[in-house]
């Protein structure tokens, strides 16, 4: 059976970094694949202004997300400025309406910048909030509760580690070797980041830190390409292993 699968991550960029792969085997499977980012990227750039910036990022977004049939959305925070409060609860709880997700994917919530442990905080609540008819998001018009709290999951962080270093475990790895050539074709349509994360992260080329950083998550399971997932398990969140029945166990390592 079709699901349908939201990605919603802070930035442009950082879903294809930390689940690119494993988007582009759901949308090869048929699932109805969402990318969300919270900002436009307004912050990532020395060149541009925050509006031209964010302008050139969103259609960044949406061609990547196009490579694998996906839809595309900004959710019109803006960088360093997401925050945990009613307000923002309430602008995701209606992201979420709207979109209609069976499996959420997001940020890590130890993470080493702000806007993504935010995201990540932002998400967990907005699932749990979301099928809470009383819960009102005061969108004109309003879209129905959800029929139940998705399935959640975290993205392992880009290095694997916390803000501190200390190493973020995933549950469990998923082979993205087969996909690996469009995960990086989805990465390159981020252009305008090469010479902003040389500037401001000191990352030579982007491409290759991703590819980086996809070996080593890999290499926890044995294979050439992985990426990592936690699903959140708290009260009252589902714990059947839907995203790893989707996409089967010759693709899932523990």
């Amino acid at each position: 059976m079709t699901k349908r699968v939201l990605s919603i991550h802070a930035h442009p960029d950082d879903a294809e970094i930390l689940a690119g792969g494993t988007l582009a085997l759901l949308a090869a499977r048929g699932h109805h694949v969402t990318i969300v980012t919270m900002t436009p990227g307004d912050c990532g750039s020395a060149e541009h202004s925050p509006e031209e910036i964010a302008a050139i990022r969103r259609e960044e977004a949406r061609s990547a997300a196009a490579l694998i049939g996906a839809e595309y959305f900004c959710a019109g925070f803006r960088d360093l400025a997401i925050f945990s409060d009613d307000p923002s609860r309430r602008r995701v709880v209606e992201l979420l309406r709207r979109t209609r997700p069976d499996i959420v994917l997001t940020a890590s919530p130890a993470d080493y910048m702000c806007d993504h442990e935010a995201t990540s905080l932002l998400v967990r609540d907005a699932c749990f909030a979301a099928p809470a008819p009383n819960y009102r998001t005061h969108a004109e018009p309003p879209a129905p509760p959800l029929p139940a709290i998705p399935h959640l999951y975290f993205m392992n962080p880009d290095t694997g580690a916390d803000r501190e270093g200390v190493t973020v475990r995933p549950d469990f790895v998923v082979n993205v070797e087969s996909v690996f050539a469009s995960k990086r074709e989805m990465l390159a349509c981020h252009a305008s980041q090469r010479a902003w994360l040389l500037k401001h992260h000191g990352m030579d080329d982007y491409l290759e830190t991703m590819e980086e950083w996809t070996r080593a998550c890999g290499a926890l399971a044995g294979f050439p390409f992985g990426e990592g997932f936690r699903q959140y398990k708290g009260h009252p969140y589902p714990e059947t292993p839907l995203l790893q029945e989707l996409l089967g166990p010759e693709l899932i390592s523990r």
